[in-house]
């Protein structure tokens, strides 16, 4: 399991290595599986002739592949500036980089300057910040058609796995660590926003959810 992208400590944590071994498994494997089950629902839903707003979206697999499901532009935001520099290589090998902008920061700290979008996405992100409110709150006000997001179930099992990470974080002195948020809580600041949930699937530690904005 791969838990988080470079949302936040991203530059201490998500490095050239980190980065450079993400995008050599997604050029041999393509995304993950609850990326994919993300991507399949969003796209049932509807993405072409859409814009794409990508938070901590790491090597840009989300971007990558939505751009080639009917994406017009993609914007992908993320902490790690070796992670933006993979997206960046990543979209120039395929293709698309005159289709994807690559910001680095933290979204929270970018939101207000960073244009609305008709999909916005939170690819592990969710768990890595310490302010669910503002991080959820300020992007899902960001979508003005879809949103989705993974992050991990809210069950014993799933809090009992982060409390380990976190534990193994603080041994190796890293910055990283992981928030396991109750599912209602998220919920609740997407719907506050006017957005309605469309699909939840469970993928192991991880949970999978679309919302749209009611026409």
């Amino acid at each position: 399991m791969d838990c988080c992208q470079g949302q936040t400590g991203g530059a201490n944590v998500f490095d050239e290595r980190k980065a450079t071994s993400e995008l050599k498994r997604y050029r041999k494997k393509g995304p993950r599986k609850a990326t994919r089950i993300l991507l399949d629902a969003l796209v049932r839903e509807g993405v072409t002739g859409q814009t794409l707003l990508d938070i901590g979206g790491g090597v840009g697999a989300i971007s990558l592949e939505l751009l080639k499901s009917g994406v017009t532009s993609a914007t992908q935001i993320d902490a790690s500036p070796a992670y933006v520099i993979a997206a960046k290589t990543a979209a120039s090998q395929q293709g698309v980089a005159d289709r994807l902008a690559c910001r680095e920061g933290d979204f929270v700290a970018l939101a207000a300057d960073t244009p609305a979008a008709g999909v916005v996405t939170l690819d592990r992100v969710i768990c890595c910040y310490p302010d669910m409110r503002a991080l959820v709150g300020q992007s899902a006000a960001k979508a003005t058609r879809l949103y989705g997001a993974v992050y991990p179930r809210d069950t014993w099992w799933a809090r009992g796995v982060g409390s380990v990470m976190n534990f193994t974080s603080r041994l190796l002195r890293s910055p990283l660590r992981n928030f396991t948020f109750p599912t209602a809580a998220v919920d609740a600041v997407v719907r506050e926003r006017g957005l309605a949930p469309r699909f939840h699937r469970n993928a192991g530690y991880w949970q999978v959810v679309v919302y749209a904005r009611p026409a």
